[in-house]
C-alpha cells in the first residue's frame, strides 16, 4: 500500500486529492492524506452569499477556452450548474484622464484586427495609429532569447500601446508589471504568432476561425460562485483523509520515502504532492534539497486585495454598460480595475442592485495589504465617485486581502522551471503543483493537481489514469 501526501487545500490539491480518491476507489493500492494549514480549504476560491448576493472574495470565473475545470465539474456530476459570461454586454473600458473610454471593436487582447475602429478610438494617439498601421508589414521574426511583454509589444505598436493596454490588461490578471513578465511564459501564442506571421493583426484574423470556432462565453462560472467546485471535491473526499488546520513543521527524506511532521505528529509517506505557494514549499525543502528550495523560492509573488460594492437600482441605473474597467499606471490611481458583476454574470445580484468589484495591489502597490479595511474603502469610493461619478454609499462592502497569491511569471521564467524539474527529479517521489509554474488560474491549476497525482501514480508502479471511467 502506498502513501502519498498532498500539503495544501487550494484548488491543485483538491485536485490532486480528487484523482488520488478515484484510483483508490478503483483499486488502486494507495491511501492519500490532504493537510491544509488553515481552517477552509479552497485557497482564494471563497464565496459569500449576501443578502441574496454572490460575492467572490477572490477568482469570479475562469477561461472557457481552458477545458480542466469543466472536464472537473463533469466528473463531479455538477456540469449542469455551469453559466457562462453575458458576452452581449462584454465591453470594456479604459480609464484616461479620468474619463472611460471603451475599447474599439475588432481588438483581440491587445492585438488589432479591424482598421476603422482602431483608427477612430480616441484612446490612441494618431503616432500609436501609424503603428498599429505599419504593424501588418513586421516580417516574420524568431526570436531566441526571452523579453518582457513590454519589451515586444513596443517593438510593434509602440509605447502608448504598453501604457494604456498590456500593463493594465496583465495587471489587472496577473497584479504584475508588464516590464518584468515573460512573453514566453505569460503569451507564448504572441511569440509562435510573430515567429510565423510577422505581424501580429494578421496572424489573428488567420487564426480567427480556431481562436473563436464555437461562440462560446469569454468566462464561465457557477450558479452557486466558485466555491460550489471546492464544496463538490470536498464531499468526494472521505473525512480520514483531509485534514485542515495541519500546518506542516518539517519535511525529511527517510529510506526512499518522506517524513512529514504536523502538529506534533511524524508520519512516513512514499510520495509528496506539494500544492502550496513555491516560497512556503522552499521553506520546507531547504534542509533536504536546498538547490530546488532556491530555485523555488526565486518564484516572485505578488498580493492583492478584492472589494466588493453593492449599490441599489440608481447606481445601477448609471452605470456605463460592460463589463467593466482598467487604470493604467499613469493615472495615478490605487484602483488597478473594477468589474460590473451584474453585467458579466446574470442572477449574481437581484435586478435592482449593482455589484462592483474593484482590485488594488499588484507589484506596484504592495502596501495596500497594510492599510486598514476602512482606509481601503475610503480609498475605492473616492476613486469610484472620481471615474464614475458615483455619490452614495453602499448598500454593504466587503474587503478581502489575500497576500503572496499570485506568482509571477518573470522574464526567465520557463528556464527556471526547467532548472526546476531537473532538481525534483533528483528528490524520488516528490510532485509539485499550484500556480507557481504553467499558468494561474483554476482550470490551470486543476490540470497541475492532476498531473502531480497522475506523476505521483506512474513513480510508484499504480495503475493507469485511464483505468478509471467518468461518473
Amino acid at each position: 500500500m502506498k502513501r502519498i501526501a498532498i500539503i495544501g487545500g487550494g484548488i491543485s490539491g483538491l485536485s490532486a486529492a480528487f484523482a488520488l480518491e478515484r484510483q483508490r476507489q478503483a483499486g488502486t493500492p494507495l491511501e492519500y492524506v490532504l493537510f491544509e494549514a488553515g481552517p477552509r480549504f479552497g485557497g482564494v476560491i471563497f464565496t459569500e452569499h449576501l443578502e441574496n448576493c454572490t460575492v467572490e472574495a477572490g477568482p469570479d470565473s475562469f477561461l472557457t477556452e481552458k477545458p480542466w475545470a469543466a472536464e472537473l465539474c463533469h466528473e463531479l456530476g455538477i456540469a449542469g450548474q455551469l453559466i457562462g459570461s453575458n458576452d452581449s454586454q462584454r465591453r470594456t473600458y479604459i480609464s484616461v484622464n479620468g474619463k472611460l473610454i471603451p475599447l474599439p471593436d475588432g481588438l483581440a487582447f491587445m492585438v488589432p484586427t479591424e482598421v476603422m475602429p482602431a483608427a477612430l478610438s480616441p484612446l490612441f494617439s494618431f503616432h500609436t495609429k501609424v503603428r498599429m498601421a505599419s504593424e501588418w508589414f513586421h516580417p516574420p521574426r524568431e526570436v531566441d532569447a526571452d523579453e518582457s511583454v513590454a519589451s515586444f509589444v513596443k517593438r510593434h505598436y509602440g509605447e502608448e500601446m504598453v501604457e494604456r493596454l498590456a500593463d493594465p490588461l496583465l495587471s489587472g490578471i496577473y497584479g504584475g508589471d508588464a516590464t518584468d513578465l515573460s512573453l514566453r511564459a505569460v503569451l507564448p501564442r504572441f511569440a509562435d504568432m510573430q515567429a510565423r506571421y510577422g505581424s501580429l493583426g494578421k496572424a489573428m484574423i488567420a487564426n480567427r476561425k480556431q481562436i473563436n470556432t464555437a461562440g462560446r462565453p469569454l468566462f464561465t462560472t457557477l450558479k452557486d460562485g466558485i466555491q460550489q467546485l471546492v464544496n463538490a471535491v470536498l464531499i468526494r473526499l472521505p473525512a480520514s483523509h483531509v485534514r485542515s488546520n495541519t500546518e506542516i513543521q518539517s519535511l525529511q527524506t527517510r529510506d526512499r520515502g518522506w517524513l512529514i511532521s504536523s502538529n506534533a505528529k511524524v508520519e512516513k509517506f512514499d510520495g509528496v504532492i506539494m500544492a502550496i505557494p513555491a516560497h512556503a514549499a522552499a521553506k520546507l525543502l531547504e534542509d533536504s534539497h536546498p538547490k530546488l528550495a532556491s530555485e523555488l523560492g526565486d518564484i516572485r509573488y505578488s498580493s492583492s486585495v478584492t472589494v466588493s460594492l453593492v449599490y441599489d437600482e440608481k447606481v445601477r441605473a448609471s452605470l456605463p454598460a460592460g463589463f467593466g474597467y482598467l487604470v493604467p499606471r499613469g493615472e495615478g490611481k490605487r484602483v488597478l480595475a473594477s468589474t460590473f458583476v451584474h453585467n458579466k454574470f446574470r442572477d449574481r445580484v437581484p435586478e435592482d442592485r449593482a455589484l462592483i468589484r474593484c482590485f488594488l495591489g499588484g507589484t506596484r502597490d504592495q502596501p495596500v495589504l497594510e492599510l486598514s479595511e476602512d482606509n481601503i474603502l475610503r480609498i475605492v469610493l473616492a476613486e469610484l465617485r472620481q471615474i464614475l461619478g458615483i455619490e452614495a454609499e453602499p448598500l454593504f462592502a466587503r474587503v478581502y486581502k489575500w497576500k503572496a497569491a499570485m506568482a509571477q511569471y518573470n522574464v526567465g521564467h520557463l528556464e527556471r522551471l526547467e532548472r526546476i524539474e531537473r532538481q525534483r527529479v533528483s528528490a524520488p517521489g516528490l510532485f509539485l503543483a499550484g500556480n507557481a509554474y504553467k499558468g494561474i488560474g483554476i482550470p490551470d491549476c486543476v490540470r497541475s493537481g492532476r498531473e502531480a497525482a497522475s506523476q505521483a501514480i506512474a513513480a510508484m508502479g499504480l495503475n493507469d489514469f485511464k483505468t478509471v471511467a467518468t461518473p
